[in-house]
């Protein structure tokens, strides 16, 4: 057997592990400092990189839908005779749970109200920015997110099942860097960019999950959500991660996943009923016509006139698209991990249509039934999301009959969420830094559990949101210069195997 201490050794890991821990250090040593250097990198990267995210997730979503109807989507993820690994709900179950789960329980509400208040074009507070607010909505949490996760999940699964290359990140630029370069000093750089877009993307989400759970607590029992509730909240769910982590894939985080999802539905049927039922039917259906029909215009908006709200492209599309590109390596490494035996066509449908019509509905649900109670009812909820973003899902909930209860599930939901979002980072940031390996050693998968916590941890107390922003936006530009490359040799490989 092989000696599993071995990874101590490799580059990615060694190099990974010191950046870390002077990243750490400096947030600890030099907060304040700390924190003003994370700003003026936001400051810069959106006024004169932002396009290049705008620009980069609409070739994204371009290129996965010519491939959805091109020849090669016959093409399997695995041998021609092999069947998929996990059932459809199992399969579905893990990578939304991965994907967005934090993420839509604490902008389900937050979001379409922040855009009601604060729109892009319209004036506040109309019914026109009903529409609109909803409508950036399922734009945010529609196509383009799960076009980039297809992406870095498709051609590792292509490189790693059907080339037989091992599950890295380089191994998806084979064609340019040669198998022996995979982990050479250039592949090694790859996978570097990997895990420290990995790092950010998650501690942005595991952030906004402490957030949340803090505002749940605060809701039910009076603790004040600040700092150093959050940092308490993350160092809990940090262990419970890594006790999830020890189980591995096919139970701790195939079981919450599933639970999970049983458990978000549920909820999500209950405000369906209690709330306003027919005003969520009517803005899902009007909602999903003007995305539709405005997807294209939205898709390469910059605002270059000058015309619309100042700051809110950076703070909204050009911030998801970051956060999405840097979260696509964990992401996407932990469905392709999952999408074995698939062939790109049925991957494709799975990982962009099914999510993408829950996600919708999920804001129709929650987002559509606070849109109504500020526009028709006693309103009260903008206040909440005002005041902190992770209040608005509460503040919705406790307009309900048996608000407790509600409340209470939600904050399970947001916690089970939270540890299989920082289980499966474990597990990719372990296969990076392991030389490829589908069952990182368990030493290696208790640092990282460890390490994404702590660097959750320190952009808190540093600089709250805000930081957590900076931190997706320096995690996905680097690594979206890579999915480009990435793009070119799935492409030529794709078409060198079938003309």
């Amino acid at each position: 057997m092989e000696n599993e201490g071995y990874f101590y050794t490799k580059p990615t890991f060694l190099i990974s592990v010191i950046v870390m821990v002077i990243f750490l250090i400096f947030g600890v040593v030099a907060p304040e400092t700390f924190g003003l250097a994370a700003e003026a990198i936001f400051d810069h990267m959106i006024e004169s990189w932002g396009w290049s995210f705008i620009l980069g997730a609409s070739l994204f979503l371009l290129i996965v839908v010519f491939l959805l109807f091109s020849p090669v989507g016959k093409i399997k993820l695995g041998a021609d005779d092999e069947i998929p690994a996990y059932s459809n709900l199992a399969w579905f179950s893990m990578l939304f749970s991965c994907g967005m789960g934090i993420g839509l329980l604490f902008w389900g509400v937050s979001e379409p109200i922040w855009h009601y208040i604060w729109p892009l074009y319209d004036e506040a507070m109309t019914g026109e920015t009903v529409r609109s607010a909803m409508r950036y909505s399922f734009f945010h949490w529609g196509f383009h997110p799960w076009a980039i996760y297809a992406v870095v999940a498709g051609s590792l699964a292509y490189f790693s099942y059907r080339k037989g290359l091992p599950m890295l990140l380089s191994s998806c630029l084979e064609p340019i860097l040669g198998q022996k370069g995979i982990e050479g000093p250039w592949g090694t750089l790859v996978n570097i960019i990997g895990v420290f877009a990995t790092l950010f993307g998650l501690a942005t989400s595991l952030g906004l999950g402490a957030m949340q759970i803090g505002a749940g607590l605060e809701n039910l029992f009076g603790i004040a959500s600040a700092p150093v509730l959050w940092v308490t909240i993350i160092i809990v769910i940090t262990l419970a991660a890594v006790l999830s982590t020890i189980t591995g894939i096919d139970r701790g985080i195939k079981w919450l996943s599933q639970i999970n999802i049983v458990v978000a539905l549920l909820l999500m049927l209950l405000v369906f009923i209690v709330g306003p039922t027919l005003f969520i039917l009517q803005i899902f259906t009007q909602t999903t016509g003007d995305y539709l029909q405005n997807i294209v215009s939205m898709s390469f908006d910059m605002d270059a006139s000058g015309t619309g709200a100042e700051g809110w492209l950076g703070s909204w599309t050009i911030f998801y698209w970051a956060w999405w590109i840097a979260w696509a390596p964990f992401v996407g490494t932990f469905i392709a991990r999952i999408s074995r035996g698939r062939t790109i066509r049925n991957f494709i449908i799975g990982v962009m249509l099914v999510p993408v019509f829950v996600s919708m509905v999920w804001f129709s649900v929650f987002g559509g039934s606070a849109l109504y109670v500020e526009y028709f009812g006693a309103g009260g909820i903008s206040g909440a999301v005002e005041a902190d973003p992770a209040l608005g899902f509460f503040a919705l909930l406790g307009q309900f009959p048996a608000s407790s209860l509600l409340i209470t599930v939600a904050v399970i939901s947001v916690a089970i969420f939270f540890v299989t979002s920082s289980d499966s980072g474990t597990y990719v940031i372990g296969m990076l830094t392991s030389g490829g390996k589908l069952f990182p050693p368990m030493p290696l998968r208790i640092t990282w559990g460890i390490g994404e916590g702590a660097v959750a941890a320190i952009l808190l107390f540093t600089g709250g949101l805000g930081a957590l922003q900076t931190a997706s936006i320096v995690g996905g530009f680097p690594f979206m210069v890579i999915m480009l490359l990435m793009l070119y040799c799935l492409l030529r490989s794709l078409y060198s195997e079938n003309p």
